[in-house]
């Protein structure tokens, strides 16, 4: 069985054509959700100041679903659609495994992070967090029901990791995720 693959795509939108690019994001979504296996969702990030780039976060559940779905008439004549939308062209990532957690250092060229280390930060990190969530959370929920309780600690964990922990603790260590690189 293969692994799941994540796509980011950062693109630059023409001034005055947010809306429009967001309408298209969402058709792109739905259309894709529909009509291809193994489609496991996407994020969309806006630009963080006026005139920044989109990023857009796709997951597929292998590397030969994705392919279908890149391949499709569907994405080309939506690409084709949107292009009017478009200030630059796209920059593409694939990702597979943990990696999508990891942004190596700026300059870095790296073919694909350490697994080994990526796992390791991995397990370090959801093991303090779901130590200190039940240490501080787990009086506050004790009367509820153990999905209710999982479900939560698992809500915050993961928006912690993904919106707090990471994109801080990843720059500090990125060295160490990967070991084997050249900065440009």
């Amino acid at each position: 069985m293969s692994d799941p693959v994540t796509i980011t795509v950062r693109r630059k939108v023409k001034a005055g054509r947010e809306k429009d690019y967001e309408a298209w994001l969402e058709r792109l979504t739905q259309g894709t959700s529909r009509r291809f296996k193994g489609y496991l969702g996407a994020e969309f990030y806006r630009p963080a100041a006026p005139g920044g780039e989109y990023r857009s976060v796709f997951r597929f559940d292998s590397p030969e679903h994705l392919d279908a779905f890149e391949q499709s008439a569907f994405r080309a004549d939506l690409l084709a659609e949107a292009a009017p939308l478009f200030a630059a062209d796209a920059a593409w990532q694939r990702m597979t495994g943990l990696e999508f957690w990891f942004d190596p250092p700026p300059g870095t060229q790296v073919p694909q992070p350490s697994p080994h280390r990526m796992a390791l930060v991995l397990v370090a990190v959801v093991f303090l967090l779901v130590l200190i969530l039940n240490l501080t959370l787990g009086p506050l929920m004790s009367g509820w029901p153990l999905p209710l309780r999982v479900l939560v600690t698992v809500t915050i964990q993961v928006g912690l990791m993904t919106y707090v922990i990471m994109p801080r603790l990843t720059p500090r260590i990125a060295r160490f995720i990967y070991p084997k690189t050249a900065t440009i």
